[in-house]
């Protein structure tokens, strides 16, 4: 039977091993232009049967520098096939202001596949979930009066066309019916999970066709879900089934009887927010589910092949009527084949042997690489601080408090101050805090509010005389999946009341952290309570990876030579926050950290291997 099945697949397994063989960095075949089309049940690449063994890889959530190394190892577990998706938020910060350079180099990154020989799955969404903050929708929209996202709504979609008329121009060449490597492109993603607008759908096909993606279109939606996030005409993909039978009856019962047959997201793990414990699976579990797609001829992207890390104020959250708030973690390790750092696990070893296992005999996969080295490294040297109060802007003033996106503040923390009559006793409560804020009077701080925890108030005692009410709040992630999108301001969202008055004249300091604060060449005396900035040197003779261990630490972010390497937690399950050898240098290395709870916390080293399942 296992014989029989093999030799049914062959014309697919030896245009897979051609696609593994040929490097188009030093062939004239990157010139080449392909036809790819849908048979009835296979991909067809120039007419013949193509198999995509694929793993997603987010040029976001890996340094550049690191992008070909990350590509060698996706071919040495034989993958032939790298899906990823374009994240709006990035490219487009602000209206009308696009960015398509460094880590944000999409068609580079897209070229560099090809020149490893690696086809592409493109995915440009508009929408990303991904674990990405607000899906990857700019803040920006939110300050459309009116503007409803994942709709026909025509600000929303006047918007959309803008941007993906500007993807197009970046992407749309690299096509493989324009001597490219992308295989094909997918719109919305996983929309029956949200709605059922099938002229929505349409709206999109016709906005990516005018955009210049004149290939193969599909969607992609959960069993349960595909049924309305299916647009008729396109391909069918499948998310979250690996049971061959059911894939193939899927996609024929929404494909007028036929294929082929694709896993758009095959899970070989899951993501983690912060407080709860950090997601494992055995290799195990997964290697007779490939085993069995992999023989039936069923095409799969493993979601995530890598995960790499989710940098910057760019994590999203998952929120719903049924569970509380749950910003995800800075590391989207993701128990991915490929670690955090790029190294191969016991998952991506079994893995490849499967998929070795379904190759022409006799034919051996590129040699795995080996892992990256990583060191301990000696203490930074904390050599300038400044208080909260010592780094605040030139503030905004309203009678209300603002949110961030009316400020046009995208990310980061604002403090929230006004002045009242104190002398008496009350409770200070927030209607809708999102999402952590710290409680000052006088500058004396009195407590925390956590939306996760539903908290969003605070017994005062206040001072006679006149009193200063500070409230420092943080933006944890915009919720990135279901029906709150549409209600994703941040910040003090709605008012302020104490001892049952709204509390008016207010002045907001936006601290967004997008560019860091200079520092005066001293160290600030520690305030109990009020956070604190931290700018030290670490010296290295060699640069190797490491992992800064945060786990004495309260709550923060931190930089290393300008790059923002996300946030740390004491709760956990997250306690190191990885630095790539890439983006340090023999020598000095800056180092700066934002301390929001233990402002009187000094010491901080890398050390040579993560903590991501320590729960406090």
């Amino acid at each position: 039977m296992k014989q029989a099945q093999k030799s049914r697949l062959s014309p697919f397994l030896l245009f897979f091993i051609a696609c593994l063989l040929i490097n188009p960095a030093v062939s004239e075949a990157q010139k080449t232009v392909h036809t790819f089309q849908l048979g009835n049940s296979d991909f067809l690449l120039d007419g013949k049967p193509l198999q995509m063994i694929s793993g997603e890889i987010h040029y976001t959530r890996v340094p550049r520098e690191s992008w070909r190394a990350r590509m060698k190892m996706a071919k040495a577990m034989g993958l032939n096939t790298i899906g990823t998706y374009v994240f709006w938020n990035v490219h487009e910060p602000e209206q009308g202001k696009y960015d398509f350079s460094g880590n944000h180099d999409i068609a580079e990154f897209v070229r560099i596949a090809q020149q490893e020989g690696l086809w592409v799955v493109l995915r440009p969404s508009p929408y990303v979930c991904a674990e990405w903050e607000f899906g990857g929708y700019p803040y920006w929209l939110q300050n459309i009066k009116g503007l409803v996202v994942r709709s026909d709504e025509a600000q929303y979609l006047r918007a959309y066309k803008n941007y993906i008329m500007e993807v197009g121009k970046q992407l749309a060449p690299l096509q493989v019916n324009h001597g490219g490597n992308i295989l094909m492109v997918q719109i919305e993603n996983e929309y029956g999970s949200f709605g059922k607008d099938k002229d929505y759908l349409e709206t999109n096909r016709k906005m990516f066709v005018e955009a210049g993606f004149d290939g193969v279109l599909y969607t992609c939606d959960p069993a349960e879900a595909i049924k309305d996030g299916h647009l008729p005409g396109l391909l069918p993909a499948i998310n979250g089934v690996d049971q061959p039978a059911k894939v193939k009856r899927l996609v024929n019962e929404n494909h007028n009887g036929r294929g082929p047959y694709y896993i758009a997201e095959w899970y070989p793990a899951w993501f983690d927010w912060w407080g709860t414990a950090h997601h494992t699976v055995p290799a195990e579990k997964y290697v007779s589910a490939i085993d069995s797609v992999l023989g039936a001829g069923i095409s799969i992207n493993m979601y995530m092949f890598h995960g790499g890390s989710t940098r910057g104020f760019m994590n999203g959250a998952n929120f719903k009527d049924t569970s509380p708030y749950e910003p995800q973690t800075s590391s989207y390790d993701y128990d991915a084949p490929l670690d955090e750092a790029g190294n191969a696990t016991d998952k991506f070893m079994k893995f490849r042997e499967v998929i070795q296992k379904h190759l022409p005999q006799g034919f051996v996969l590129p040699e795995v690489p080996k892992a990256k080295p990583s060191i301990t490294t000696p203490m930074v040297k904390f050599t300038t601080s400044a208080s909260l109060y010592d780094v605040l802007p030139v503030p905004k003033l309203s009678a209300r408090p603002l949110t961030f996106e009316r400020m046009k503040q995208a990310y980061g923390y604002v403090l929230y101050r006004t002045t009242l009559n104190g002398g008496k006793r009350g409770l200070l409560k927030i209607k809708e805090l999102r999402d952590y804020g710290i409680v000052f009077v006088n500058g004396k701080r009195l407590g925390t509010l956590d939306r996760r925890l539903g908290q969003d108030s605070l017994e005062l005692h206040l001072p006679a005389g006149k009193v200063t009410l500070d409230i420092l709040v943080e933006n944890m992630g915009r919720i990135n999946f279901g029906i709150y999108m549409l209600q994703n301001t941040k910040g003090i969202t709605e008012k302020v009341v104490f001892a049952g008055q709204e509390l008016k004249g207010w002045k907001m300091f936006g601290l967004p952290f997008d560019h860091l604060p200079s520092l005066k060449a001293k160290v600030t005396k520690v305030i109990p309570g009020v956070p604190i900035v931290r700018k030290g040197v670490l010296t290295l003779d060699k640069p190797a990876d490491t992992y800064l261990d945060l786990s004495k630490w309260g709550k923060g972010v931190v930089w290393i030579n300008g790059h923002n390497l996300g946030k740390y937690w004491e709760i956990g399950p997250q306690q190191t926050i990885y630095v790539p050898a890439e983006w340090l240098k023999r020598g000095e290395n800056e180092v700066v950290v934002f301390e929001l709870n233990k402002p009187g916390q000094s010491v901080l080293r890398g050390i040579e291997k993560p903590v991501l399942n320590k729960l406090k």
